[in-house]
Order: C-alpha cells, then sequence, then structure tokens
C-alpha cells in the first residue's frame, strides 16, 4: 500500500489581495492571532502524519525561511529577560520539521508551482496544501483526505459545495456521489460561469496527487489567467485513473480575502483559552454599541 509522506505548499503568490500590506512581506507571513498563516498549514500537515514539508517560495519570501529557523540572537534575549514562554515558543517553532525550499523563478501559476516540486517528490503520491485556506475541525482536513486515499489508492480533492454566486470563484467539479461525501469525479472546470457550471462543488485548498501529474503538467499550457492551471492538469489525470473528492468536515476560511482573514482571527482568537473570556467580552460590548446607533 502506498503511503503518503511528502507535502507541497506553494507560497510565491504575490498577494494582490492584500496590498499595501504584502508589498514588502509575504501574504502567508500575515499573522491569524499571533501566528502567520503558513505556520497552521504546515501544523496541519504535521498533524496528519506528513513526515517532509517542500515549501515553493519566490522573490521577497525569505521571511518565511528566517521564520523557521532557529533565532539564536532572539532565544539569548528571551532567556536573559527570564521570558521562558515565549522562549518555549519561539524554539518549538524551529523545531516543527525540516523544511525545504524551492523558488519558483516566475510566476506562471498553480500547475507550475507543483511542478517545481517534481524533484524532490520523485515517484510518490503527495499532499498540496494552499496557504489560503485554513480549516478549523477536529479532525485534520488533509488527515480527512489522507484517510481516504489509504481506502482508494488514487488522488483525492478536498471540495466544499458553495454558492451560486461564488461558483466562478474557483475550480468546479462535474462528479458522482459514490458514498456520503465522497465523488468520483468525471472532469473539472476552472473558474466557470454559474450558469454553465456543472456542479457547486468546489476544489479548496487541499489534495493528495498521484506523480503522473508531473508529466501532464509538463505539456499543459497556459489557461485561465494565462496561468498553468493545476486544474487543467488534473482534468487530464481524471481521463487516465481515478480521481475522488472529498466533502471535509470542519470550517474552512480564505484568508487571502480580507473579510476571510478578518472572520479566521476573530474565531481563531475565540478558540484560545487564554484570550476568549476577554475578547468575547470586547465583542459583546461593541456589539451593543452598533446596535445602538
Amino acid at each position: 500500500m502506498k503511503k503518503v509522506r511528502k507535502a507541497v505548499i506553494p507560497a510565491a503568490g504575490r498577494g494582490l489581495r492584500f496590498l499595501p500590506a504584502t508589498k514588502a512581506q509575504p501574504k502567508e507571513m500575515l499573522p491569524i492571532v499571533d501566528r502567520p498563516a503558513i505556520q497552521y498549514i504546515i501544523e496541519e500537515a504535521l498533524d496528519s502524519g506528513i513526515e517532509d514539508i517542500l515549501i515553493i517560495t519566490g522573490q521577497n519570501k525569505r521571511s518565511i525561511e528566517d521564520h523557521f529557523d532557529k533565532s539564536v540572537e532572539l532565544e539569548k534575549i528571551l532567556k536573559e529577560q527570564g521570558k521562558l514562554n515565549l522562549l518555549q515558543e519561539v524554539q518549538n517553532i524551529g523545531r516543527l520539521t525540516d523544511l525545504y525550499y524551492v523558488r519558483q523563478k516566475e510566476p506562471l501559476g498553480l500547475g507550475h508551482a507543483v511542478y517545481c516540486a517534481r524533484q524532490f517528490i520523485g515517484n510518490e503520491p503527495f499532499a498540496v496544501l494552499l496557504g489560503d485556506d485554513l480549516v478549523r475541525g477536529t479532525t485534520p482536513c488533509l488527515k480527512q483526505l489522507l484517510d481516504l486515499y489509504g481506502k482508494v489508492q488514487s488522488s483525492v480533492i478536498a471540495v466544499m459545495e458553495v454558492p451560486r454566486e461564488d461558483v466562478g470563484k474557483y475550480g468546479i467539479l462535474d462528479a458522482a456521489e459514490e458514498s456520503p461525501g465522497v465523488y468520483r469525479v468525471k472532469d473539472l472546470v476552472e473558474k466557470p460561469p454559474a450558469d454553465s457550471a456543472p456542479s457547486r462543488l468546489a476544489i479548496m485548498g487541499r489534495y493528495i496527487i498521484e506523480p503522473r501529474i508531473f508529466s501532464i503538467l509538463a505539456g499543459t499550457r497556459p489557461g485561465a489567467g494565462g496561468e498553468i492551471q493545476l486544474t487543467d492538469a488534473l482534468r487530464v489525470l481524471c481521463r487516465e485513473q481515478a480521481v475522488y473528492g472529498l466533502a471535509f468536515q470542519g470550517k474552512r476560511y480564505d484568508v487571502g480575502d480580507k473579510m476571510g482573514y478578518l472572520k479566521a482571527t476573530v474565531e481563531f482568537a475565540l478558540a484560545r483559552p487564554d484570550l476568549a473570556e476577554g475578547f468575547r467580552e470586547y465583542l459583546r460590548s461593541i456589539s451593543l454599541e452598533l446596535f445602538q446607533k
């Protein structure tokens, strides 16, 4: 039985939706409470049993590497000041796992970013986690995909039914439900008009993919937006071998969108025992003020 050991996290995008905040810092480093978004993604991968992680970076992304590196000077200062809790937090980040990095030299799309991982992955199935999507739930989203992969031994895509007016924002599945929440994919369409979309099942930012995808990506031409789309390569893959969609359990936040980012910040803070009580009281107080206006 094949096991998924490696994950790829594309983090080369420019973060245009968050300008000017992302003019000089990666969007993946924008904090959700007190941790950058990409740290939640890496922790999800590790909690799901992934052993090796490759981050696809681009220009002006050096701070991602610095964040997960050991910081001798900072650790020394925290130790001297007796801030041992913070010292442990900083040390734990550096100990999360050994991370690997490859630079995507041109912003040619998600499909091209995944293609940059071919040497790292080799001939193994692998996971892809997009940094714009955070999922909070009892079982990590990626673990749910891996559990299904263990049964079907074929590529698995995380999906969620979206409102009709949002269909044009996502890759959409044409699929048949084989069991509750599990779909056999017949085709995929990147950002179709709502009136011609085959369904409302949208691809979310988690995948388990067979290595055949690399040879397909090598011949994939630019599609929507003039970029090499992973969805286009998955269309070819699903004609050659089984591809499944899984309606995962958990709440998804699009932290690449301003409103999604704000929702994630509020709800992640409310889930923190050290912040929940005071923050909830603050929200109550401003809610009263807003309703009184």
